[in-house]
């Protein structure tokens, strides 16, 4: 909602399409939210962010040849945590 009220260009779960030597994949990956067709952010609401969260933009970001990747958990009382990424 906020994103919206600002004007701010962004896709909500886009589902992206995954290629092998031109062969489609069965699989489909999903992130959260495609900012600007520049940025992926990959919210989560769990206690701490680890190596698997980490991981999962940055398949994210190599999918899309994505630069900026932001991983944002608001599963922190009192505190909002993230981490931004440049590839």
């Amino acid at each position: 909602m906020e994103l919206e009220s600002r004007n701010i260009p962004f896709d909500s779960k886009k589902e992206l399409k995954v290629y092998y030597k031109q062969n489609k994949l069965d699989k489909v990956y999903v992130p959260d939210l495609f900012v600007h067709n520049g940025i992926i952010a990959e919210l989560k609401a769990v206690k701490e962010l680890n190596d698997e969260h980490r991981a999962q933009l940055m398949n994210y970001m190599r999918i899309t040849n994505t630069k900026v990747g932001y991983l944002i958990n608001f599963g922190k009382p009192e505190q909002l945590d993230w981490e931004r990424y440049i590839i």
